[in-house]
């Protein structure tokens, strides 16, 4: 049972996975965690969307909570990022808007995944 959202939630994965790869060979010195947390969530946020495909329910709240993690987490590290650029710290212009890409599609990930999720009934509702 393919759905869009599914689809969706595995390109997400992929993308997380391609910025955490950019944002290491940008500095591969400093920046060895956008490796492997680009590869741990992308890789997460696949299994998510894989399990969406084949209709296990809970996987819809899972991916939800941890895009909803992820979310929060770039918010404040792009935030922390294009400050230290306004600051003086050229360097960190890749890491800001890398990380400010992974915020946004974060953002809308996330959004599509609470309007699946308030949309669908849960385990005890009756439809109408």
């Amino acid at each position: 049972m393919k759905t869009k959202l599914s689809q969706w939630m595995i390109a997400y994965g992929l993308f997380l996975i391609a910025m955490g790869a950019a944002g290491y060979l940008s500095n591969p010195e400093k920046a060895a965690t956008a490796l492997m947390s680009g590869g741990t969530f992308g890789a997460l946020s696949m299994l998510w969307g894989w399990l969406m495909s084949r209709g296990i329910g809970w996987s819809r709240w899972a991916a939800l909570a941890t895009t909803t993690l992820l979310l929060v987490v770039f918010a404040w590290r792009a935030s922390v990022s294009w400050m230290a650029f306004a600051g003086g710290a050229s360097e960190k212009l890749t890491a800001a808007i890398l990380i400010t890409l992974m915020g946004t599609a974060s953002l809308a990930m996330a959004a599509a995944l609470l309007r699946n999720v308030l949309r669908r009934p849960t385990l005890g509702q009756v439809l109408p």
